[in-house]
C-alpha cells in the first residue's frame, strides 16, 4: 500500500515541484500509530517509522536518505540545506529551505500548522512548522527571508497551509489570549468565546494573517482539521483528551525535481 497524501492545487500546478501533506493512511505501524507514522521522536517501532518515511520519500520522488526533517523546537529558527544530514545530527529548527534538487524537506505535525513554500521560477522551496509559538515569534517571515537569500522573490512564492487543528477544536486559556492581544489588539479577532476562563483560538486564521501580511504571491489553506478527523489524521490534543500514552506524527513535505 502506498503512503496516502493530499496535494494542494496551487502547488500541484507548478512545474518541477513535488509535494504532499501525508495522512495517517498507507503505512505499516499498528495500534495508536496506525499506520503512516513518520515521527522519529515517537515510541513506535523504529523499523516501522523508517519504512513509513521511505514510502513518503518515494511518493515525492526522493531517496529515503534525502528525506529530511529537523529536530523541531517551536521556534522561528530556519536552516538552509544543500545536502542530507545524518539522522543523528538533525539541526534544531522549525523551518528548512533549499534550492538543491532531490532533497525532500519535511515538517512533522500532529495539530500544528504545516506550511509548504515554493518559488517555481527561482527554484527555491521551504517547509515550516507553525504552531502558535512559532507563528507568533516569526517562523513564517524567517522562512521567507531565508528563501530570499537563496534568490526567491516573495511576490512569486506560493504558500500552502495543510491539515491542522481548527478553531472549533482549539480551546485556550485567558492568559493565552492576553499574550496575543498584548502584542497586537487586532489579534482579538482570532478568538471566540469558550467556556468560562477559556476561548477558542483560530490558529489557521492567525497563520493566514501573517502570511498575507508578508505579501507573498499566493496562499492556499486546505481547510482540514486534524482533531476532528481521526480516520485520516493524528492529533496531539485528541490523544491527550483520550489519555493515550503517545501519538503518531504526520510528515508534510516538498521537493524540487532533479
Amino acid at each position: 500500500m502506498n503512503a496516502t497524501k493530499i496535494e494542494a492545487s496551487s502547488l500541484a500546478a507548478l512545474p518541477g515541484i513535488r509535494h504532499g501533506f501525508f495522512t495517517r493512511e498507507g503505512g505499516v505501524s499498528g495500534g495508536i500509530y496506525t499506520s503512516l507514522n513518520g515521527g522519529v521522536g515517537s515510541d513506535d517501532d523504529p523499523d516501522h517509522v523508517r519504512e513509513n518515511r521511505a514510502r513518503m520519500a518515494a511518493a515525492i520522488g526522493v531517496a529515503p536518505e534525502r528525506f529530511l526533517t529537523a529536530y523541531q523546537i517551536h521556534s522561528p529558527d530556519v536552516v538552509t540545506v544543500d545536502a542530507p544530514w545524518p539522522a543523528a545530527e538533525r539541526p534544531r529548527a522549525d523551518a528548512i529551505v533549499t534550492r538543491t534538487p532531490g532533497l525532500g524537506l519535511g515538517i512533522s505535525t500532529a495539530d500544528c500548522g504545516p506550511l509548504l513554500f515554493a518559488d517555481p521560477g527561482a527554484r527555491v522551496i521551504g517547509a515550516a512548522h507553525a504552531g502558535w509559538r512559532g507563528a507568533f515569534t516569526g517562523v513564517i517571515e524567517a522562512t521567507l527571508a531565508a528563501m530570499e537569500r537563496l534568490g526567491a522573490s516573495r511576490k512569486a512564492v506560493r504558500v500552502v497551509l495543510g491539515p491542522l487543528i481548527r478553531q472549533q477544536s482549539y480551546e485556550v486559556s485567558t492568559e493565552f489570549v492576553e499574550r496575543f492581544t498584548a502584542a497586537d489588539p487586532a489579534n482579538a479577532r482570532f478568538f471566540a468565546a469558550g467556556k468560562p476562563g477559556h476561548a477558542m483560538f483560530d490558529l489557521p486564521g492567525y497563520i493566514a494573517s501573517r502570511v498575507e501580511r508578508a505579501r507573498v504571491g499566493g496562499f492556499e489553506d486546505l481547510g482540514l482539521d486534524t482533531h476532528a478527523d481521526p480516520a485520516r489524521f493524528f492529533s496531539y490534543r485528541r490523544t491527550t483528551q483520550r489519555g493515550e500514552p503517545d501519538y503518531g506524527r504526520h510528515i508534510n513535505a516538498i521537493a524540487l525535481a532533479d
